[in-house]
């Protein structure tokens, strides 16, 4: 037997009952004929009819090849559709607005998976659609289209993040922000948050890291600070949170961003977003705001701008939305990490009875009993005043606090990554070192094993990876207990802690 030519692989949808039938096929056949007849190098208004026959079928090719589910997409790849698509992006000129934009909306519709980003990059893909930006920076609705297949296409492939670096896609993103603030180029953000994660699982090490440094270098944060200032009635608002976050990859970013007027901007917003009770705007602020406040010279800037208190007001707005909670916990909890003045200042705002308050509304809210957990922690770890705030004796006891925790542990003990360290530089147990080790060596059963796996903080206290009803027991004692004596002993339990996980 011969060899098999021109072999088509597709899938007949319901109803379906011949390939001609099929709307994928007639569209790229219908695509071909007016490809093979036109003359893309004559003036666009001598070929207007042709120009407008191949929009609409390829405006008909991206309905069909959207619908989730229908596999259309895979289709028109699998047939040559993306091919084709990429061959005609090469060949019409920007003056073709509306068949151009067409194209790419149709191409970013077919860009779903590996093998379509690989037909991509294989086609030359990035340098075409990159060309086609960079002759289009005036032309909103191409920028916008374009954008749109850079982000399909490097979305899970390494080497396509690397080619569009490559070809200098930070630069002419940063000089559309700078140049475009009165028009919504909303897929740059996209490409920004896109090209800045590391979602190749076929890679070990991503360079996603240094192009955040890149970015950083040619002027993104202050571009993307300017879509702050605009207000949470900003339609970009959100968006530029999200790629804001993925840039503030190391401390120097995180300053520069403060620097360009970041946080003032983000606690302006926060503010607003409480007023007109807008989550979606408070929940991306917030989580913006966690990510600065990692460098020592943020937290010190949100705290004496009001922060706490800022942030303890929001709280009260959405007090019934465990999400928008929980990410105000997260706030507090960077905060006040390895910052005493800080933590102080938080309980002094009413951090205390927020999370008891918190904890006790929504027990089956996984990840708000988490972070209250982490921030009590936090708030209580270099504080001895703020233990005795949530000593025995005193408010969080009172109110029942360790009946929460240990709800929250049977609710939650299970959940990856641990519920907590509660209080894990709290005080050590009741009846010292010695009962503390006993305590170890019996988690190290096979049950037991990963909850020994642990991290010393700076000043010796537990930071718990995996939680076991160990770790909540243990967790409760130190709660309880009068002593402090963590300094002293903490190194010597973290050995004993690596010993056994090791085993």
């Amino acid at each position: 037997m011969g060899p098999v030519k021109n072999v088509r692989i597709i899938t007949c949808i319901p109803g379906v009952s011949s390939i001609n039938d099929n709307p994928v096929i007639q569209s790229l056949d219908r695509l071909k004929e007016i490809d093979s007849k036109m003359n893309y190098q004559d003036n666009p208004s001598n070929i207007v009819k042709d120009l407008e026959d191949m929009a609409d079928v390829l405006d008909k090719l991206r309905d069909v090849c959207s619908v989730q589910g229908s596999g259309n997409a895979s289709i028109a790849t699998k047939n040559g559709g993306l091919d084709l698509i990429i061959s005609i992006c090469s060949k019409l000129q920007v003056q073709s607005e509306r068949c151009l934009v067409s194209a790419l909306n149709a191409m970013a519709s077919l860009i779903c998976d590996l093998p379509s980003t690989e037909t991509f990059r294989s086609n030359g893909g990035a340098k075409i659609v990159m060309d086609i930006l960079n002759d289009s920076t005036q032309n909103i609705s191409i920028l916008n289209s374009g954008f749109s297949v850079v982000a399909a296409a490097a979305t899970g492939n390494e080497v396509l993040k690397e080619s569009f670096m490559d070809l200098k896609i930070d630069e002419l993103l940063v000089q559309l922000l700078r140049t475009k603030t009165n028009y919504s180029i909303q897929s740059s953000y996209d490409v920004i948050r896109i090209l800045l994660t590391p979602d190749d699982g076929r890679v070990v090490a991503s360079q996603v890291y240094g192009y955040a440094r890149r970015f950083a270098e040619v002027g993104i944060a202050g571009a993307l600070v300017d879509a702050l200032h605009e207000g949470p009635n900003s339609p970009n608002l959100v968006s530029a949170c999200i790629a804001l976050k993925a840039v503030a990859v190391n401390d120097e970013i995180c300053r520069s961003i403060a620097d360009n007027g970041g946080i003032d901007a983000l606690l302006q917003c926060i503010d607003i977003s409480g007023e007109q009770n807008n989550k979606t705007v408070a929940k991306a602020c917030c989580s913006l705001l966690s990510k600065l406040a990692g460098s020592d010279a943020n937290k010190s800037a949100i705290v004496q701008k009001g922060g706490m208190d800022r942030l303890i007001r929001l709280s009260s707005r959405f007090s019934e939305d465990p999400s928008v909670l929980q990410e105000v916990m997260s706030i507090i909890c960077v905060l006040s990490l390895r910052s005493p003045d800080n933590a102080a200042r938080a309980i002094e705002a009413g951090a205390g009875d927020f999370a008891i308050q918190a904890m006790q509304k929504f027990p089956a809210a996984a990840q708000l009993q988490k972070q209250s957990c982490l921030m009590i922690r936090n708030l209580v770890v270099r504080n001895p005043e703020n233990r005795q705030a949530f000593g025995s004796l005193t408010i969080l006891l009172s109110n029942g606090v360790e009946k929460i925790i240990r709800k929250a542990k049977e609710n939650h003990c299970s959940c990856d990554g641990g519920i907590v360290c509660l209080c894990g530089g709290f005080k050590y147990a009741r009846d010292g070192e010695k009962g503390t080790r006993q305590r170890i060596v019996q988690a190290g059963t096979p049950a037991g094993r990963l909850a020994t796996k642990t991290l010393l903080t700076e000043d010796g206290c537990f930071k718990v990876i995996k939680t076991t009803k160990y770790c909540w027991d243990l967790t409760l004692q130190l709660l309880n207990d009068p002593e402090d004596n963590v300094l002293q002993w903490g190194k010597d339990v973290w050995n004993r802690c690596v010993s056994i996980s090791q085993q």
